[in-house]
């Protein structure tokens, strides 16, 4: 079972990332979260989340798939491997990148810790970042996307 706590913590997660919903499951229990739209109106077609919460020692543990289809004019930057995805070079940085900013093939847009190693990854192509489809400290698997660009 999802206790409150628990709850409230992805609740705010939810609130402060550009997620619009957030499914979770623990294998017994399933919660659905949404977003309501900022002006009232019908909120846009959701982002695709997977999120399976497993139970361990420490309490349920989030690993999060973020899938956001880009737009036509769009690439992305994606993982080139398996590690843990940092925004900024320490905690009291500022992120390397972020939305709206412009990138020039070879700047470095994040790092991927990998075996203790820290890993630069840097822009493929200029460009400008329309969002970060990573989340700060997970987990990211091979290929997935971390940034679109425009």
């Amino acid at each position: 079972m999802i206790d409150i706590a628990t709850l409230k913590e992805y609740i705010k997660v939810l609130e402060e990332s550009s997620l619009q919903t957030l499914e979770l499951s623990d294998g017994t229990d399933s919660i659905y979260l949404e977003k309501p739209a900022a002006n009232g109106a019908a909120a846009p077609a959701p982002v695709p989340a997977n999120v399976q919460v497993f139970a361990g020692t420490d309490g349920p543990t989030a690993v999060a798939t973020i899938e956001q289809p880009a737009e036509a004019n769009e690439k992305t930057i994606n993982a080139p491997i398996v590690g843990v995805f940092y925004a900024a070079p320490s905690p009291d940085s500022e992120p390397y990148v972020s939305v709206g900013q412009r990138v020039k093939k070879g700047d470095i847009v994040c790092i991927i810790e990998a075996m203790k190693c820290m890993n630069e990854i840097q822009a493929e192509e200029d460009g400008e970042i329309t969002a970060v489809l990573a989340n700060n400290g997970e987990l990211v698997e091979f290929d997935q996307p971390l940034f679109s660009v425009k």
